[in-house]
């Protein structure tokens, strides 16, 4: 079998946050990935979190060409050369958002041809992954924030995580000071808190935002608070800046989901920064160097963290699939896309998201709708 096809389509999807009970349209900037092989089967792959064309066109001008002809079976190999050809000095950025593309797209193939969906073959550790909600999004007013954490705790969710730390909080008011925001944050986090009650897990997440001393100072008024986690709470997830920052507060920390290579995390091990990791397939490498992220914090007793990053239904299968897995990130806006893209929601239940039982990722793709979601830019 080998690949005679590479092709990536940069899309920017309508979405709704509906399914939050907002009326609110929005849009969601993904880059489709495809790879055929000489036997019939193609493998769906997909980034985001990012600007879409270039990835795209790093994918059909750069990685794709390289990749043609090769065995779509051979993921390590082919990982490598992808490596070389668009990484090979180390950098990280749209090169491994295409990469990952690709490599999921790979994993795809190779669960058709064997027929077995990827967590299966990845070593199924579990066939029900707890699931966490990310829906208190920055652009929501306080009360609308209260609205959307009942709506979605009533419909299952034993987890939830805002926005904190991110300069589009207030935007009728310009742009507020970073004194500002994180005292908005302090309100909001505790007016969540109450109306969710004890019982139901909380986390935030400042998206690489914050400098030290605000991440701190936010630490400080909202640890009282049971928070599970801070996710990414400093500037370019600074290793020395996360480990100072983790002695100063009893809130765990995490980070990972848009890191492109391993050393990364190795760093933020050896550094003792973070209390897990999150490595993200869609910007990490893909499924091959995510799973040697995850067998590198094995060797450290430290569970791989509950992070989709926009992309539930492909994380699914690592975080099911391997033994320190935990739980996948539900996140509202990126489930709205991929709705549209595949046609199906991750099926959840008792807070719990059901892997699929369908080969390789178990997705199926609308070519009409990949036509009329193109980013013209």
């Amino acid at each position: 079998m080998k690949i005679v096809r590479v092709e990536a389509t940069p899309l920017k999807i309508p979405i709704s946050y509906a399914a939050l009970g907002i009326d609110k349209p929005g849009t969601n900037n993904l880059t489709h990935v495809e790879v055929e092989t000489d036997s019939g089967l193609v493998g769906y792959g997909v980034t985001s979190i990012t600007q879409s064309r270039p990835v795209s066109e790093a994918v059909n001008s750069v990685l794709g060409p390289a990749i043609i002809d090769m065995d779509p079976l051979a993921h390590e190999k082919i990982w490598d050369v992808m490596y070389w050809t668009a990484t090979p000095w180390g950098q990280t950025g749209y090169a491994s958002h295409a990469i990952s593309a690709i490599d999921l797209a790979l994993w795809d193939i190779k669960g058709k041809a064997l027929d077995m969906p990827v967590w299966r073959i990845l070593g199924a550790a579990r066939d029900r992954v707890p699931i966490y909600a990310t829906c208190g999004f920055s652009f929501l007013d306080d009360d609308e924030l209260v609205d959307v954490v009942k709506h979605v705790v009533a419909d299952g969710f034993r987890g939830i995580k805002l926005q904190v730390g991110r300069f589009d909080a207030r935007p009728e008011k310009g742009a507020p000071s970073l004194v500002e925001i994180i005292a908005g944050d302090i309100r909001r986090v505790g007016k969540v808190r109450e109306a969710i009650g004890p019982d139901i897990e909380l986390a935030v997440d400042a998206g690489c935002c914050l400098d030290l001393l605000s991440a701190r100072r936010l630490c400080e008024n909202i640890q009282q608070l049971d928070i599970a986690f801070f996710e990414e709470p400093i500037r370019q997830n600074d290793v020395r800046l996360l480990a100072q920052l983790r002695q100063l507060t009893s809130i765990p920390l995490s980070a990972g989901q848009n890191e492109g290579l391993g050393y990364r995390f190795r760093d933020m091990l050896l550094a003792e920064a973070v209390d897990f990791i999150q490595p993200n397939v869609i910007i990490t490498g893909g499924l091959t160097e995510c799973l040697r992220i995850a067998g590198l914090a094995s060797g450290f007793n430290m569970k791989i963290a509950g992070n989709g990053g926009g992309a539930p239904m492909h994380n699914v299968h690592l975080q099911a699939g391997v033994s320190n897995g935990t739980a996948v990130e539900y996140q509202y806006k990126a489930v709205a896309a991929m709705e549209v893209l595949y046609g199906q929601a991750p099926r959840h239940e008792n807070g719990c998201m059901i892997p699929p039982d369908a080969p390789g990722l178990g997705l199926s793709i609308d070519p009409d709708v990949v036509r009329n979601c193109v980013n013209q830019g």
